[in-house]
């Protein structure tokens, strides 16, 4: 896993008077966490950050240096600006090396299901994301998973299936359906009933935070969101 490290300046400005921050090309951020005294108000390079976000996920361990001070942080929550895309605020849990926490790893399905090439089948993903426990520095960028064992309709990969890495716990249940093998909906069948099945199973996809989905706090929530 690629490892980041951003520069980050205190600040003092803080509600709407954080634009400033932003005129000049800085994001404000927050750090927090149990590891730390206080929330700590900082200001990042945009440009920086966004270059780090856009190969990162939600649980990449990414390192804050402020005034010297060196801490390692995963992304917790972020916000955009919905007009010009750009980075308006970020939330970073700082994390203790030697003490595990909890993040979600994305899903990405890879290779070609024979179901779908001979079939005419569907891959419907039931879970874009699996929630694991670790220490930081150990934590998977995300859990690749080979469908090309998915031949008839009906086939599917659970959780109990996946690679994991023997310092890493999966919390999700090992029964649980990760993607399984459909038929596809004919013309007849199409219609609320099968447009409420499609709307049920979002496609899978990186969970990196640049691509604008959140995530859930670990174990804190940030008290200083501006």
């Amino acid at each position: 896993m690629e490892r980041f490290t951003l520069k980050a300046s205190r600040r003092t400005l803080t509600g709407k008077k954080v634009s400033q921050l932003r005129e000049k090309g800085l994001t404000p951020a927050i750090l927090y966490g149990r590891s730390i005294k206080e929330p700590i108000p900082v200001s990042i390079d945009r440009i920086e950050l966004s270059k780090a976000l856009r190969k990162s996920t939600y649980s990449s361990l990414i390192t804050i240096s402020v005034e010297g001070e060196e801490h390692p942080t995963l992304v917790r929550d972020f916000e955009f600006d919905k007009i010009q895309g750009n980075l308006t605020h970020v939330d970073f849990l700082v994390v203790s090396l030697t003490e595990k926490v909890r993040a979600e790893v994305s899903v990405i399905l890879d290779g070609k299901a024979p179901v779908v090439a001979n079939s005419g089948g569907l891959l419907v993903t039931n879970m874009e994301r699996i929630e694991v426990e670790s220490l930081p520095q150990d934590l998977p960028q995300h859990f690749i998973i080979d469908v090309s064992s998915l031949v008839d309709f009906g086939d599917a990969i659970h959780v109990r299936d996946l690679n994991v890495p023997a310092n890493v716990t999966v919390l999700a249940d090992a029964d649980e359906l990760i993607v399984v093998a459909a038929a596809p909906v004919s013309e007849a069948e199409e219609g609320p009933q099968a447009a409420a099945a499609a709307g049920a199973a979002p496609a899978a996809g990186a969970a990196a935070p640049a691509a604008g989905e959140a995530a859930p706090a670990a174990d804190a929530k940030s008290a200083d969101k501006k």
